[in-house]
């Protein structure tokens, strides 16, 4: 081995040895055994490792799943990269959240995005997402087909009135947002709220208009059931497409909750931490993420995590 690559090695592990935990990161929080959780933060563990732990505090997912319900799975595949540069949605966490869905009783399980270019098949494969679809038999379903969306209005929105929304994000059963936390070059971090952005056809409006607050327009009409923020990786800098796997250090978080403001909050609390350890990216504050404060306001949910019930589990 390289001495440059030694000292480089020695450098990340050490880093990975002093990640915080959850318990530290997350401990505004409340913690009440008496009454159904809102939250869970996890923490050491591969991704579909944390998932199991995570909704099992939650209740299970026979809590938000229901016999014979039609489920809508959100990931993140906007971008034609492979897994272990971050860009998108950890493929294991999704064949993790499928399984559990059809142990609750789904009757249908789809999986859509509206991906960041024309060439969305390459972009489903690519992502890994694609495979893990096919060998759990559940249905894939494209984005970037203008039939596949409707006119839906946006009673609460204050620059977003309407939006051509796809088909499976208008009124599912259940719908579980499962985004990928990253750098983005615009709204400085993505996760949550913003990977609503894949739902809607016409995505230059938001940009054009007031992008964070067509975020938080949104969000105030998009009905979710699970939130499941997967930070096993944590892109920090050159979002959203990404560069190489150098970026994207591992660093196994996740969240799992009901209140997806409350998981963006979070969000951007293990943002702010990695890379601070990494020394990459830049550790935005709260209040730099416009969206997050504009979405409160709107009712979405709370920023305030210590009016919430959470647990945390570390499995490091």
């Amino acid at each position: 081995m390289k001495r440059r690559d030694f000292f480089k090695k020695t450098a990340v592990a050490t880093v990975a040895a002093n990640a915080l935990p959850a318990a530290k990161l997350f401990a505004d929080g409340n913690g009440d055994k008496n009454k159904p959780l809102d939250f869970v933060a996890i923490h050491g563990g591969e991704a579909s490792a944390m998932f199991e732990r995570g909704i099992e505090k939650m209740g299970g997912m026979s809590r938000f799943v229901k016999k014979g319900q039609k489920v809508v799975i959100k990931p993140n595949i906007g971008w034609d990269q492979r897994p272990d540069v971050g860009a998108n949605t950890d493929p294991g966490l999704v064949r993790s959240i499928i399984r559990s869905c059809k142990q609750s009783g789904a009757s249908e399980i789809f999986i859509f995005d509206h991906t960041c270019g024309n060439d969305w098949n390459n972009r489903y494969n690519m992502s890994g997402i694609a495979a893990v679809a096919k060998d759990e038999g559940v249905e894939m379903v494209p984005g970037n087909t203008r039939s596949f969306y409707e006119e839906a209005s946006i009673p609460k929105g204050v620059i977003l009135k309407n939006a051509l929304v796809h088909k499976l994000a208008k009124d599912p059963d259940v719908f579980i947002n499962v985004p990928v936390l990253k750098h983005h070059s615009g709204a400085k971090i993505t996760c949550a709220l913003k990977n609503y952005m894949g739902c809607v056809w016409d995505r230059r409006f938001w940009h054009d208009k007031g992008l964070p607050q067509c975020i938080a327009d949104y969000a105030t009409f998009q009905k979710t059931t699970l939130t499941i923020v997967d930070a096993y990786r944590v892109m920090l800098e050159h979002g959203p497409r990404g560069r190489s796997p150098k970026y994207a250090p591992v660093v196994k978080y996740q969240i799992i909750s009901t209140d997806m403001v409350a998981a963006d909050t979070a969000a951007v609390k293990i943002f702010e931490q990695v890379a601070k350890e990494y020394g990459m990216g830049i550790p935005y504050p709260l209040e730099e993420i416009e969206y997050l404060k504009l979405a409160e306001n709107l009712g979405v949910g709370t920023m305030d995590l210590s009016r919430l019930n959470i647990d945390r589990i570390e499995m490091a």
